[in-house]
């Protein structure tokens, strides 16, 4: 399951308060842009590492319940689209599973038929909210659409713990969201319905992780699903049967991983996870989702955690001390961002931070510094497939651009950024949005 995004990229760092500004121009859009499907890089950890993650993802549930078995799909896997189903979601998809057929070597194709495999069913983000209220979209067992759907919940035909294979699925996704978000949600549930059930905070390169940082498939993922459906494995299998195969799939399938080093990570509390959860979700007054994250590093801290989850707890800090305490806000981010260039799995995740320090260093004046932040963070998002974060840093340089002096280069910058924009924000509204949050944090009068 995707869950909501809790650090959406569309609330900006409003560092400062301007309302005599006037709005900025409102320019014509280009024509939405959006990314070739292909891998944002290969798996770097060691297959030691990696095969430890395998078995979480594998024989784990979110909520902490063991799976008995290993489970899978029978190949050939056959895929169908229903509901109201846009372009881009047709275009998304073809290049998702030519990926998979070509990275994880996964027999997968697109069917008109109704006996398909998998479901993929676009609804109105409005229903699919009232059945999952904190669910960006979902995937459950033994069903095949919307209707299905009702008829079975609150019973066990929904239980993925119970499955002695996998025989259908279906994808349930929003229809009326940015192109973007329908995306990010074909890439993480259909993996799920395909392989792992379980996320992990711990994850710095995966979108097996609930801090919904990665947008697409990582190599990492590939590899993930690719043993998966290694012809060693089959339905049924123990978690020890499927331990004892790893070492060899991996070494066969991955190996630039056969190497010494690499660390095996401790598991991530369930008390952390609640502390996380809170900060994360509407429902609980600011102050406490802000207490709950600062529980959730005080408890990273005493148990000697670096790396992905110190990283997102200091993040998550931040981004809610924004309009309350702007100190503490840039300290949580100068925090994560330290922590997260402290490795190349994290690069992303570093990209996301820019943005929060690129509207303070933009509010302060500070042309020279957010184009250094932004022209750093730029390719990284690039490369890492999010249109929204690429827009958004494109965004905040055009601004500095203007600060300085250089309006025509600032100007060819930002309409550069609409066509991210539209595939990363949807609507015009809310692109314009964007641009009139970004402007209004730009001094009038640059510093002198």
């Amino acid at each position: 399951m995707k869950r909501l995004a809790a650090l959406a990229l569309s609330l900006l760092a409003a560092c400062a308060t301007q309302p005599d500004r006037p709005a900025p121009i409102r320019l014509d859009l280009p024509e939405m842009r959006s990314f070739v499907a292909q891998s944002p890089g290969p798996a770097l950890r060691p297959n030691s590492e990696i095969a430890f993650d395998f078995l979480d993802l594998a024989f784990r549930m979110e909520n902490g319940r063991e799976l008995p078995i290993f489970t899978r799909f029978d190949e050939p896997v056959t895929v169908r689209v229903a509901g109201n189903v846009s372009e881009t979601l047709v275009a998304d998809l073809t290049g998702l599973l030519a990926r998979l057929r070509n990275e994880a070597q996964i027999d997968i194709r697109m069917t008109d038929a109704a006996q398909a495999s998998i479901t993929i069913e676009a609804i109105p983000n409005r229903t699919l909210q009232r059945v999952a209220p904190n669910a960006a979209c979902f995937v459950v067992p033994r069903v095949r659409n919307w209707d299905e759907l009702r008829t079975a919940r609150n019973t066990p035909a929904l239980d993925w713990g119970t499955l002695q294979r996998r025989e259908r699925a279906a994808i349930f996704v929003p229809s009326d969201v940015a192109p973007q978000e329908i995306r990010d949600c074909l890439h993480e549930e259909l993996a799920q319905a395909l392989g792992p059930l379980n996320d992990l905070y711990r994850l710095p390169d995966s979108v097996f992780n609930d801090d919904n940082i990665q947008a697409v498939l990582t190599g990492f993922d590939m590899l993930i699903l690719r043993a998966y459906y290694a012809p060693e494995l089959r339905n049924g299998m123990t978690k020890s049967e499927v331990a004892s195969r790893l070492p060899g799939i991996l070494a066969r399938m991955n190996p630039r991983g056969q190497r010494s080093g690499g660390q095996i990570p401790s598991d991530t509390s369930r008390v952390w996870i609640a502390a996380m959860e809170i900060a994360l979700t509407d429902g609980t007054s600011d102050n406490g989702r802000r207490q709950a994250a600062a529980r959730a590093i005080e408890i990273g801290r005493t148990l000697g955690w670096t790396g992905p989850r110190e990283g997102f707890a200091n993040y998550a800090y931040g981004r809610l001390q924004l309009g309350n305490d702007s100190s503490l806000a840039l300290g949580a981010f100068n925090t994560a961002n330290r922590v997260y260039r402290q490795s190349p799995t994290t690069d992303i995740h570093a990209a996301h931070i820019a943005v929060q320090l690129a509207a303070f260093t933009l509010t302060s004046g500070n042309a020279q510094a957010t184009i250094a932040i932004t022209d750093e963070a730029i390719p990284i998002a690039q490369r890492h497939q999010n249109a929204a974060l690429t827009a958004l840093l494109m965004m905040f340089k055009a601004e500095a651009l203007d600060l300085q002096g250089q309006t025509d280069a600032g100007m060819a910058l930002r309409l550069d950024s609409l066509g991210w924009a539209r595939y990363g924000f949807g609507s015009r509204e809310a692109v314009i949005d964007r641009l009139n949050e970004i402007a209004f944090l730009t001094p009038q009068t640059p510093p002198s």
